[in-house]
């Protein structure tokens, strides 16, 4: 006798849930770069730091864990499932626990920029660049970019894993002086699209972990995008400085290319080539 379509869609979200909760509890915020605040009464990840990780809103993703009925997209668990590290197998099994069918085994997300802004990327290293949208998501970068200033695989936001991977903070060599015109920059951003939830997404859950970004974007300072210099502290390299600029893909004004070229008077970009090895 064949069972209730109900029935076994009630029973995918109740193992959805428990899928989520085991796969959440294995990891801790060390592991995916994360500083942990405050003290916790059950291992692993909290629920609004996968939120984070994942760049969806921590109410939404509360309700998947919880198996409520929602509608989820194969965009969001992929993203989920970066920020869980799980392997491709697992990754299957998410997607058929969210009633939908598991796509081939994902590439790169890089895969989905022009080859001729990935042979810029490649082409820059051995200094860093990356690619990111509007709202400083990550669309891609070089290898020189995690080598040098502290990204990970799992790294989704640039305003996020500036105030959450510890990593990262530990290559930034004044991260306390540069924090307040860091989220200056991104409110000035955020006020040329008001109708944009993705900001207030972005800064709701950002709040939810981070009492450093809530003190500074309470001040409510407005900064504007300039070439800067950027110093990092390499365990390998040593102390590095790169002046910064961004410039804005013709074609495609919401992606932004910013690169980082060694200063003027500095051996930085013959240590990165005798030191690190990238080329």
């Amino acid at each position: 006798m064949a069972s209730h379509p109900g029935t076994d869609a009630r029973m995918r979200r109740e193992q959805l849930s428990a899928f989520l909760r085991t796969r959440r509890a294995r990891l801790t915020p060390g592991e995916v770069g994360m500083a942990a605040v405050g003290k916790r009464r059950t291992p692993g990840l909290r629920r609004e730091e996968v939120a984070v990780l994942a760049g969806v809103g921590v109410s939404w993703y509360t309700w998947l864990e919880q198996g409520r009925s929602i509608n989820v997209s194969a965009e969001v668990l992929d993203a989920i499932a970066g920020a869980l590290r799980l392997a491709e197998p697992e990754r299957a099994h998410l997607y058929l626990l969210a009633g939908l069918n598991p796509p081939p085994a994902r590439g790169p997300r890089e895969d989905a920029v022009p080859a001729e802004l990935r042979d810029v990327l490649d082409a820059w290293s051995p200094r860093p660049a990356m690619l990111q949208d509007r709202h400083w998501h990550i669309i891609a970068r070089n290898a020189a970019a995690d080598a040098l200033l502290g990204f990970t695989e799992g790294d989704h936001n640039c305003l996020v894993t500036f105030f959450t991977s510890a990593r990262y903070r530990a290559h930034e060599a004044e991260w306390a002086q540069i924090a307040p015109a860091v989220v200056a920059d991104f409110r000035a951003d955020a006020a040329h699209f008001p109708g944009d939830p993705e900001f207030a997404r972005i800064v709701a859950d950002l709040s939810a972990v981070s009492p450093e970004f809530v003190a500074l974007w309470e001040r409510h300072e407005v900064g504007s995008h300039r070439p800067t210099r950027k110093a990092v502290h390499h365990p390998d390299a040593g102390e590095l400085l790169f002046d910064t600029t961004t410039l804005t893909v013709t074609d495609r004004p919401q992606w932004h290319l910013v690169l980082y070229n060694p200063r003027p008077g500095t051996d930085t970009y013959a240590r990165l080539t005798r030191e690190l090895g990238i080329s």
